[in-house]
């Protein structure tokens, strides 16, 4: 098989990719690291010397893909399925590429500066920070209200890579500052994510690992 994702089931930016790859059925072989375990970390090391996850390794164009976008671009260009994560259309591509940063920088990093202070020590958190950062994402959810009214989609009706990072982004993001019944768009498109059946999988398949989460329980 010549495509390998090396990547952790609980990882947001891991779910990315993942759902790239179900939406259009395209073969890989899973690598799931553990960056605890020595062995499994040095093995990692030597496909993405920064230690960062997701990385895609393609045996067959002897190529390291790293980021969670860039993998999902390459998998576009290079394993095309039905499914058009990046439309043809240059300027709906580029819509749909500024709503992919959007949700990474907007809601997936605010939500991991939340997640990341939990796992520090008890004298070393960041109260100030963690407050920015939930100010950040109710500033996001706010955003999401007003585009999401009357679309299916992030980019209208139909499914791409904005969609791909959305996905984990709100679903971590509802752990750890809840939507409420202030934004009602916002769990609509939500519940529409949860339905599609390639983030279904996704989250079915990290199950397992969800005890880890330090918000599981609140």
């Amino acid at each position: 098989m010549s495509l390998t994702l090396y990547f952790h089931p609980l990882a947001s930016f891991c779910w990315k990719p993942l759902i790239a790859f179900y939406e259009n059925n395209t073969r890989f072989a899973p690598q799931i690291v553990d960056l605890g375990d020595a062995q499994s970390r040095a093995a990692f090391l030597k496909v993405s010397p920064t230690g960062k996850m997701p990385a895609l390794r393609d045996d067959a164009r002897g190529r390291t893909v790293l980021e969670s976008t860039i993998v999902i671009e390459y998998l576009t260009a290079y394993y095309p399925g039905p499914v058009e994560l990046i439309p043809a259309d240059v300027d709906l591509a580029i819509t749909v590429r500024q709503a992919d940063r959007f949700y990474d920088f907007y809601v997936q990093e605010p939500m991991q500066k939340i997640v990341g202070d939990r796992l520090r020590p008890k004298d070393k958190t960041d109260p100030f920070g963690v407050e920015q950062a939930r100010e950040q994402l109710r500033n996001s959810y706010a955003i999401i209200e007003r585009e999401m009214q009357s679309k299916t989609w992030a980019v209208g009706d139909h499914f791409t890579l904005a969609d791909c990072a959305a996905s984990p982004a709100l679903f971590y993001a509802n752990k750890v500052e809840p939507f409420g019944d202030k934004f009602p768009a916002v769990k609509r498109y939500h519940d529409r994510l949860l339905e599609r059946p390639s983030f279904a999988r996704v989250i079915e398949e990290a199950q397992p690992y969800f005890k880890f989460f330090p918000y599981n329980n609140g």
